[in-house]
């Protein structure tokens, strides 16, 4: 069974507060194999048997809504996928892991969209496409930018949510870890 990530939205933010550990007995119950979970903003990790990313995502979406009361967004990787992410992302050589993410989409970035982002966009931080990904380094920080996850969503037409290098990295390690 690969070993899976799910990135989720909103979750730790916004009023929507959850427990590590209830949102890892809420996925077992659900039926997800070997569930973990790294950091308390919901990055899940579990084994699966191939279901397609999609159901995953909306698999999981509709645990935390049964159990929780609040909708949320997953992307669904594998540790190749995440480990594609890290190495594609070209801010990662001069920019501040810290800093530096990836805001993983619920499908593939139209050319079309990222254009309108790219246009509309009035700061310092420096964008790159990527694959169902947008890069992103928040040159100055992600608090004070008006680059929001609500901007980026409505020119680009997907949802999306972030992690920065130093999460990815982490994470990566944990699912490569527990394969070996």
């Amino acid at each position: 069974m690969p070993r899976t990530v799910a990135f989720l939205g909103s979750v730790n933010v916004g009023g929507n507060r959850v427990a590590m550990a209830e949102l890892r007995a809420a996925l077992a119950d659900a039926g997800f194999a070997n569930v973990a979970t790294v950091t308390a903003s919901g990055n899940v990790l579990f084994d699966h048997d191939g279901t397609s990313d999609a159901a995953l995502a909306a698999r999981v979406g509709d645990v935390v809504a049964a159990r929780f009361g609040f909708r949320t967004f997953a992307a669904v990787r594998t540790a190749v996928e995440v480990a594609a992410a890290m190495a594609d992302n070209p801010f990662a050589t001069d920019g501040e892991e810290k800093l530096v993410h990836t805001l993983f989409l619920d499908g593939p970035l139209s050319a079309d969209g990222f254009a309108r982002l790219v246009a509309d966009h009035r700061g310092r931080e420096r964008l790159a496409a990527g694959d169902r990904a947008v890069h992103i380094d928040y040159v100055d920080g992600a608090g004070p930018s008006k680059l929001t996850k609500t901007f980026i969503e409505k020119r680009i037409g997907r949802q999306g949510t972030a992690r920065n290098l130093r999460s990815l990295a982490r994470i990566h390690a944990v699912m490569t870890q527990a394969q070996t």
